[in-house]
Protein backbone atom coordinates (compact mmCIF):
# COMPACT_ATOMS: atom_id res chain seq x y z
CA UNK A 1 0.00 0.00 0.00
CA UNK A 2 2.79 2.19 0.93
CA UNK A 3 4.37 1.44 -2.19
CA UNK A 4 1.92 2.46 -4.32
CA UNK A 5 1.08 6.04 -2.71
CA UNK A 6 4.55 6.77 -3.46
CA UNK A 7 4.27 5.90 -6.78
CA UNK A 8 1.34 7.90 -7.01
CA UNK A 9 3.39 10.98 -5.69
CA UNK A 10 5.75 10.08 -8.21
CA UNK A 11 3.54 10.28 -11.39
CA UNK A 12 2.36 13.41 -10.00
CA UNK A 13 6.02 15.12 -9.61
CA UNK A 14 6.73 13.72 -13.17
CA UNK A 15 3.36 15.18 -14.87
CA UNK A 16 4.45 18.47 -12.93
CA UNK A 17 8.24 18.02 -14.08
CA UNK A 18 6.67 18.01 -17.61
CA UNK A 19 4.23 21.01 -17.13
CA UNK A 20 6.71 23.34 -14.89
CA UNK A 21 9.35 22.59 -17.56
CA UNK A 22 7.41 23.56 -20.67
CA UNK A 23 8.48 20.00 -21.74
CA UNK A 24 6.76 19.03 -24.97
CA UNK A 25 6.70 15.51 -27.35
CA UNK A 26 9.62 14.02 -27.67
CA UNK A 27 11.62 15.90 -25.14
CA UNK A 28 13.30 13.84 -22.91
CA UNK A 29 12.46 13.32 -18.96
CA UNK A 30 15.50 13.02 -16.35
CA UNK A 31 16.75 10.13 -15.73
CA UNK A 32 15.66 7.43 -13.51
CA UNK A 33 18.35 7.89 -10.70
CA UNK A 34 17.85 11.49 -11.50
CA UNK A 35 14.06 11.52 -10.19
CA UNK A 36 15.14 9.26 -8.02
CA UNK A 37 17.54 11.69 -6.13
CA UNK A 38 14.96 14.87 -6.80
CA UNK A 39 11.59 13.28 -4.87
CA UNK A 40 13.74 10.82 -2.60
CA UNK A 41 12.11 7.60 -3.14
CA UNK A 42 13.56 4.22 -4.88
CA UNK A 43 14.65 4.44 -8.72
CA UNK A 44 11.75 0.73 -8.19
CA UNK A 45 9.23 3.76 -7.06
CA UNK A 46 9.97 5.79 -9.87
CA UNK A 47 10.32 3.00 -12.41
CA UNK A 48 6.84 1.92 -11.71
CA UNK A 49 5.33 5.65 -11.84
CA UNK A 50 6.95 5.63 -15.76
CA UNK A 51 5.53 2.49 -16.56
CA UNK A 52 1.55 3.65 -15.55
CA UNK A 53 2.50 6.73 -17.28
CA UNK A 54 3.44 5.05 -20.41
CA UNK A 55 0.29 3.05 -20.04
CA UNK A 56 -1.58 6.12 -20.13
CA UNK A 57 -0.05 7.29 -22.96
CA UNK A 58 1.88 10.33 -20.93
CA UNK A 59 5.15 9.05 -21.49
CA UNK A 60 6.78 6.36 -23.78
CA UNK A 61 10.30 4.55 -23.08
CA UNK A 62 13.22 3.75 -25.65
CA UNK A 63 14.65 0.89 -24.87
CA UNK A 64 18.65 2.38 -23.75
CA UNK A 65 17.07 5.79 -24.00
CA UNK A 66 15.01 6.48 -21.34
CA UNK A 67 11.86 7.99 -20.97
CA UNK A 68 10.03 10.76 -23.21
CA UNK A 69 6.86 12.99 -23.14
CA UNK A 70 4.63 11.64 -25.11
CA UNK A 71 1.40 13.61 -24.61
CA UNK A 72 0.65 16.45 -22.18
CA UNK A 73 -2.22 16.13 -20.00
CA UNK A 74 -4.76 18.98 -21.35
CA UNK A 75 -4.92 22.17 -18.84
CA UNK A 76 -8.19 21.90 -19.06
CA UNK A 77 -7.65 18.82 -17.16
CA UNK A 78 -6.57 19.67 -14.00
CA UNK A 79 -9.46 21.78 -13.27
CA UNK A 80 -11.68 18.92 -13.43
CA UNK A 81 -8.89 15.80 -11.59
CA UNK A 82 -6.72 17.68 -8.74
CA UNK A 83 -2.97 16.85 -9.77
CA UNK A 84 -2.53 14.86 -6.50
CA UNK A 85 -5.55 12.78 -7.88
CA UNK A 86 -4.29 12.36 -11.37
CA UNK A 87 -2.37 9.00 -11.26
CA UNK A 88 -5.69 7.44 -9.56
CA UNK A 89 -8.19 9.06 -11.37
CA UNK A 90 -5.98 7.87 -14.92
CA UNK A 91 -5.56 4.66 -13.37
CA UNK A 92 -9.31 3.79 -13.24
CA UNK A 93 -9.31 3.16 -17.64
CA UNK A 94 -7.10 0.02 -16.95
CA UNK A 95 -9.83 -1.45 -14.75
CA UNK A 96 -12.53 -0.09 -17.31
CA UNK A 97 -11.12 -1.67 -19.95
CA UNK A 98 -11.60 -4.92 -18.33
CA UNK A 99 -14.61 -4.33 -16.59
CA UNK A 100 -16.90 -2.77 -19.28
CA UNK A 101 -15.63 -4.40 -22.52
CA UNK A 102 -16.56 -7.38 -21.02
CA UNK A 103 -19.73 -5.95 -19.27
CA UNK A 104 -20.38 -4.84 -23.13
CA UNK A 105 -19.27 -8.37 -24.61
CA UNK A 106 -22.51 -10.14 -21.86
CA UNK A 107 -24.39 -7.40 -22.49
CA UNK A 108 -24.53 -8.43 -26.56
CA UNK A 109 -25.25 -11.93 -25.19
CA UNK A 110 -27.72 -11.14 -22.24
CA UNK A 111 -29.79 -8.34 -22.99
CA UNK A 112 -33.86 -8.49 -22.27
CA UNK A 113 -35.38 -5.97 -24.58
CA UNK A 114 -37.14 -4.11 -21.38
CA UNK A 115 -32.58 -3.92 -20.90
CA UNK A 116 -32.24 -2.54 -24.65
CA UNK A 117 -34.96 -0.24 -24.50
CA UNK A 118 -32.94 1.38 -21.67
CA UNK A 119 -29.91 1.70 -23.37
CA UNK A 120 -31.31 3.27 -26.53
CA UNK A 121 -33.25 5.46 -24.38
CA UNK A 122 -29.67 6.50 -22.49
CA UNK A 123 -27.96 7.15 -25.77
CA UNK A 124 -30.61 9.39 -26.89
CA UNK A 125 -30.38 11.27 -23.70
CA UNK A 126 -26.46 11.04 -24.02
CA UNK A 127 -26.65 12.68 -28.04
CA UNK A 128 -29.16 14.93 -27.04
CA UNK A 129 -26.75 16.70 -24.47
CA UNK A 130 -23.71 16.06 -25.96
CA UNK A 131 -25.36 18.19 -29.44
CA UNK A 132 -26.42 21.15 -26.88
CA UNK A 133 -24.50 23.13 -24.28
CA UNK A 134 -25.42 20.52 -21.09
CA UNK A 135 -22.44 18.91 -19.49
CA UNK A 136 -23.33 15.26 -20.95
CA UNK A 137 -21.25 14.03 -18.13
CA UNK A 138 -24.70 12.12 -16.57
CA UNK A 139 -25.77 10.62 -19.50
CA UNK A 140 -22.30 9.22 -20.22
CA UNK A 141 -22.89 7.58 -16.96
CA UNK A 142 -26.24 6.45 -17.25
CA UNK A 143 -25.72 4.50 -20.15
CA UNK A 144 -22.44 3.08 -19.72
CA UNK A 145 -24.15 1.56 -16.08
CA UNK A 146 -26.66 0.52 -18.58
CA UNK A 147 -24.90 -1.28 -20.22
CA UNK A 148 -23.48 -2.95 -16.85
CA UNK A 149 -27.09 -3.28 -16.01
CA UNK A 150 -27.51 -5.38 -18.92
CA UNK A 151 -25.15 -8.01 -18.13
CA UNK A 152 -27.67 -9.51 -15.39
CA UNK A 153 -25.27 -9.73 -13.12
CA UNK A 154 -25.16 -7.63 -10.09
CA UNK A 155 -21.12 -7.44 -9.33
CA UNK A 156 -21.10 -5.43 -13.18
CA UNK A 157 -23.30 -2.98 -11.72
CA UNK A 158 -22.02 -3.27 -8.04
CA UNK A 159 -18.28 -2.67 -8.96
CA UNK A 160 -18.70 0.22 -12.11
CA UNK A 161 -21.08 2.04 -8.96
CA UNK A 162 -17.65 1.96 -6.92
CA UNK A 163 -15.88 3.56 -9.68
CA UNK A 164 -18.51 6.62 -9.65
CA UNK A 165 -16.48 9.48 -8.41
CA UNK A 166 -13.79 9.02 -10.63
CA UNK A 167 -15.40 8.07 -13.84
CA UNK A 168 -17.38 11.11 -12.85
CA UNK A 169 -14.38 12.94 -13.45
CA UNK A 170 -13.30 11.67 -16.30
CA UNK A 171 -16.26 11.95 -18.24
CA UNK A 172 -16.73 15.66 -17.32
CA UNK A 173 -13.15 16.62 -18.13
CA UNK A 174 -13.53 14.47 -21.49
CA UNK A 175 -16.44 16.38 -22.46
CA UNK A 176 -15.14 19.86 -21.49
CA UNK A 177 -12.04 19.25 -23.19
CA UNK A 178 -13.75 18.05 -26.49
CA UNK A 179 -16.33 20.77 -26.61
CA UNK A 180 -12.90 22.98 -26.86
CA UNK A 181 -11.61 21.42 -29.94
CA UNK A 182 -12.91 20.92 -33.73
CA UNK A 183 -16.99 19.98 -33.45
CA UNK A 184 -15.64 16.47 -35.40
CA UNK A 185 -14.27 15.52 -31.77
CA UNK A 186 -17.48 15.42 -30.15
CA UNK A 187 -18.93 13.62 -33.55
CA UNK A 188 -16.05 11.17 -32.59
CA UNK A 189 -17.57 10.61 -29.05
CA UNK A 190 -20.76 10.03 -30.38
CA UNK A 191 -20.04 7.77 -32.96
CA UNK A 192 -17.88 5.18 -30.48
CA UNK A 193 -21.20 5.24 -28.40
CA UNK A 194 -23.05 4.09 -31.57
CA UNK A 195 -21.00 1.92 -32.58
CA UNK A 196 -20.77 -0.19 -28.69
CA UNK A 197 -24.73 0.11 -29.02
CA UNK A 198 -25.24 -1.10 -32.18
CA UNK A 199 -23.24 -4.24 -31.46
CA UNK A 200 -25.50 -4.67 -28.21
CA UNK A 201 -28.35 -4.37 -30.45
CA UNK A 202 -27.24 -6.57 -32.82
CA UNK A 203 -26.46 -9.41 -30.15
CA UNK A 204 -22.87 -9.10 -31.85
CA UNK A 205 -20.36 -9.80 -28.60
CA UNK A 206 -17.17 -9.53 -29.54
CA UNK A 207 -18.07 -6.25 -31.52
CA UNK A 208 -18.99 -4.76 -28.57
CA UNK A 209 -16.43 -5.50 -26.44
CA UNK A 210 -14.06 -4.45 -28.85
CA UNK A 211 -15.85 -1.15 -29.47
CA UNK A 212 -15.95 -0.69 -25.66
CA UNK A 213 -12.17 -1.03 -26.06
CA UNK A 214 -11.45 1.40 -28.73
CA UNK A 215 -14.36 3.79 -27.01
CA UNK A 216 -12.15 4.04 -23.66
CA UNK A 217 -9.13 4.39 -25.09
CA UNK A 218 -9.78 6.89 -27.53
CA UNK A 219 -11.22 9.11 -24.35
CA UNK A 220 -8.06 8.56 -22.15
CA UNK A 221 -6.13 9.87 -25.60
CA UNK A 222 -8.76 13.14 -25.57
CA UNK A 223 -7.80 13.78 -21.92
CA UNK A 224 -4.64 14.88 -23.56
CA UNK A 225 -3.73 17.94 -26.19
Amino acid sequence: MQEGRLADRAYTAIVQIINEDGLTTGDRLPSEARLAETFGMSRSIVREALVRLAADGITEARRGAGSYVKRRPSERLGSHVPMQGLAATLGTYEVRFVLEAEAARLAAHRRSHAQMEAIEAALAALRAALLSSAPAHDEDWVLHRAIAEATGNTAFVMLFDRLHEEVIRILRAGVDISRSRPPEVIGAMMDEHDAIVDAIRARDADGAALAMRWHLSQGRKRLMP
